[in-house]
């Protein structure tokens, strides 16, 4: 038979001592009293515990702390079992520190290190808490959490009207993040919105006060920062507590019906600044050379002025002297003139007269030889006397023909023309 089989005899259960499972309860009552919770007081149980019995005896002490009596027991015990009179405030203050325990529990809550929160009491400003576990009392308290690192973008295309009253398509997009989180939360009620309204303004008041010309070529730098600088004190002004990072103009076009008169438009004002910049480039070649070919005809006009006034004042002077010459000595004069006119004639002439006696012997003169090695030696004289002074050549002449020439020494050679 089961030791836990009903009516048996077998009351042991594996993990008693040794003594029956509804053993003596210490006063003797075996018979009438079948209460459960004095049924192992007796006997050494060293078992599990029973769940039943332990949800019991939390009943009965429940029971007792808001009041309640034991009932009594069946069989022959007749005895009165009254308990004590039930406190009415018991289980509402139970349930109120219940209450309280959980509105505390739900009143921690933790800021990201990137976040900052904005509490609200009642739906007034109180405070910013800073990152790290907070605790607010819930259901009084409102915590708005607000990501003041994160970069936010925002991108508009619109067709606006220029100064000169046309038509472009222009392409923006801002980057902003949130500076006061205060602001940006209670200020506005939609701060995407209010920055999209207000960049939509800023851009228009900025290309309606620039030509067309500029905001599709060389403005749209320019154009990108005074966007940013309105748009700046529109947002100051609004108090939306966000601070911009950078403003880009993404691409500014004509609009699409007449883009490719625009784009012929653009490239020949291209052309024609490139072909300007091309002129401007060859006048400022071709004119400092011209300058300097002007300014070297210059220098040597004048060079020449000087050459031949100073050639002139050189001859005037020696007729003079000369002339002063021949006053005192007619006779000399005309001699020597005679002889510098015959030599500066039969210095240049290829012909050699010889007066040969019937006694000399015959001469042999190889004169073209002697003619092609004269010239040879002037090219040879020129080419190494380039750059020397005149003046001397003529002293290294007249000294050489003095020297060397046979009609000094000889008087065979006879002069003619007088």
């Amino acid at each position: 038979m089961a030791w836990n089989e009903p009516g048996g005899g077998n009351q042991h259960d594996p993990w008693s001592g040794g003594g029956r499972r509804g053993g003596s309860d210490g006063g003797g009552n075996r018979g009438g009293n079948n209460d459960g919770n004095n049924g192992n007081k007796g006997g050494n149980n060293q078992g599990p515990p029973d769940l039943d019995e332990a949800l019991k005896k939390f009943q009965d002490k429940l029971s007792s702390m808001l009041g309640g009596g034991k009932k009594s027991g069946g069989g022959g015990n007749k005895g009165s079992g009254g308990g004590k009179p039930r406190n009415v405030f018991a289980l509402p203050g139970l349930l109120i520190i219940v209450a309280l325990a959980i509105w505390g529990a739900m009143g921690f809550y933790l800021v990201d290190q990137s976040e900052r929160g904005v509490v609200l009491r009642f739906g007034e400003y109180q405070d910013i808490v800073t990152p790290g576990l907070q605790w607010n009392p819930p259901l009084i308290d409102e915590v708005r959490m607000v990501n003041v690192t994160r970069v936010r973008s925002l991108t508009q295309t619109q067709s606006m009207l220029t100064r000169d009253e046309n038509i472009v398509e222009v392409e923006i997009s801002a980057q902003y993040r949130v500076a006061d989180p205060r602001d940006f939360v209670l200020n506005v009620r939609n701060p995407a919105l209010s920055i999209d309204n207000a960049l939509d303004s800023a851009l228009r008041h900025v290309v309606g006060g620039t030509d067309m010309i500029d905001i599709l070529t060389s403005g749209r730098e320019i154009l990108g920062s005074s966007v940013t600088s309105r748009l700046q004190s529109y947002l100051d002004n609004y108090g939306v507590g966000i601070q911009l990072q950078t403003i880009n103009i993404e691409s500014t076009s004509a609009p699409q019906p007449v883009i490719d008169a625009f784009d012929d438009v653009i490239r020949a004002r291209e052309d024609r600044q490139r072909l300007i910049n091309q002129g401007m480039a060859y006048a400022n070649a071709i004119i400092p050379e011209a300058q300097g070919q002007a300014q070297r005809v210059v220098e040597q006009g004048q060079g020449y002025r000087e050459s031949v006034v100073a050639e002139a004042q050189g001859q005037a002077n020696r007729f003079n002297s000369l002339l002063a010459e021949y006053q005192n000595s007619p006779d000399i004069m005309r001699e020597r003139m005679y002889l510098d006119a015959i030599e500066e004639v039969f210095g240049e002439t290829p012909k050699v007269l010889l007066d040969v006696s019937d006694n000399a012997p015959m001469m042999y003169l190889p004169l073209e030889q002697l003619n092609r090695g004269q010239r040879a030696s002037g090219a040879s004289q020129q080419s190494n006397t380039d750059g020397v002074d005149p003046r001397v050549l003529e002293s290294l002449q007249s000294s050489n023909s003095q020297s060397g020439n046979p009609s000094s020494s000889s008087s065979s050679i006879r002069r003619e023309g007088r």
